[in-house]
């Protein structure tokens, strides 16, 4: 998007950009980006209500103890989803803790993923094959991981770009500051994408930061910036769509807030009714983004009952799989235990390797 000074140029919309009411009606609110193509959105539509049904399976086995822990991205769809559709397969995505939806949409297999969350290994997917970094847990370290990358790819003359994807209370985090920092004075290839949901934890934005948005803070590292509807998928899809073209043009690093809200609680093991009322919980379910995307595109004959049918039995059939996959008990290869530890073995881990080894043939035999 144009701007008429360089310090505009850097500045966010002053309200959200929007191109869909809480109700799915038209808003255009959307400052001049173009509508994605209605087949990218009927595409968005799908992945969204297959990560649902993902979010709501993943939750269940909490319960069941087949997860230790699951952090539920309810209500977060819209930015989930755009955040995979806006990338091509030679991009990376750096995600957290609370972005399996966006790995689902990325097209990796929901056992691999959830590996981290059940406890069997730091990350059960590859890295360098899915051009999806392990998931985050400790805040913004992605950040930093995101822009490195993205300034390697841009010395070996890559056309691909970094895509990190962060909550609100990441922005308070050094690493976070470093990070943009750092890739805007080399004009890195990356974007940094914010899901302010409402809530660190259990501490509200209000008390987290005095900005008026979350993307004014990449303005005093001369980072283009921008705020979004994040329960408008169209308007995120459309705002990240620009971001990633920008930052793969060579113009530099982008940051995009959007603002949407976490449904669920932090995870299984927090109680949220002790920091939040019910009745703000119900106001943004009304913003539900899924249902306000279904409304749009079947308000304009682009989605059918029959396609809305076919997407849930779809969503049906994957939370079986997800169901199955998690049901089945995994046999661990001790000997696993000394991968992955350092790029040449010491003395000592070759020690270590070799005593277990034969420790387990004397058992075997």
């Amino acid at each position: 998007m144009s701007r008429e000074t360089p310090a505009a140029a850097l500045l966010p919309s002053e309200v959200p950009v929007r191109f869909l009411a809480e109700d799915g009606t038209r808003a255009d609110e959307h400052g001049g980006y173009a509508e994605p193509p209605s087949d990218r959105l009927v595409e968005a539509y799908r992945l969204m209500v297959l990560g649902r049904r993902f979010d709501a399976q993943a939750t269940a086995l909490t319960k069941q103890g087949r997860l230790a822990v699951y952090p539920s991205s309810a209500g977060q769809e819209a930015c989930q989803v755009a955040s995979a559709l806006a990338l091509t397969e030679a991009d990376w995505l750096f995600p957290t803790y609370r972005d399996s939806v966006a790995l689902v949409a990325r097209g990796l297999e929901p056992g691999e993923i959830l590996t981290l969350l059940r406890g069997d290994a730091h990350c059960g997917y590859d890295p360098a094959t899915t051009r999806v970094a392990p998931q985050c847990t400790p805040l913004a370290t992605q950040t930093l991981h995101a822009a490195g990358l993205a300034h390697a790819m841009q010395r070996r003359g890559e056309d691909a770009v970094a895509f990190a994807l962060i909550g609100d209370g990441a922005t308070s985090e050094g690493d976070f500051h470093e990070a943009l920092n750092f890739a805007a004075v080399f004009k890195a290839p990356v974007v940094f994408f914010v899901q302010n949901n409402g809530f660190a934890i259990s501490v509200p934005f209000e008390k987290q930061s005095a900005a008026p948005a979350l993307a004014y803070k990449g303005v005093g590292y001369g980072v283009r910036s921008e705020q979004v509807d994040g329960n408008d998928a169209v308007a995120v899809l459309s705002v990240l769509d620009d971001a990633v073209a920008h930052a793969r043009a060579g113009r530099g690093p982008v940051l995009v807030e959007a603002h949407t809200y976490r449904i669920d609680a932090h995870t299984n093991a927090d109680d949220a009714t002790r920091y939040r009322d019910q009745a703000e919980v119900e106001k943004w379910r009304a913003a539900d983004p899924v249902r306000r995307l279904e409304t749009y595109l079947t308000g304009r004959n682009l989605l059918s009952d029959n396609d809305i049918e076919r997407f849930r039995a779809e969503a049906e059939t994957f939370a079986a799989g997800v169901r199955d996959t998690l049901n089945a008990d995994v046999e661990p290869d001790p000997m696993s235990l000394f991968e992955h530890v350092y790029a040449v073995p010491t003395r000592q881990l070759a020690a270590q390797r070799a005593l277990v080894a034969a420790e387990l043939e004397a058992v075997e035999g």
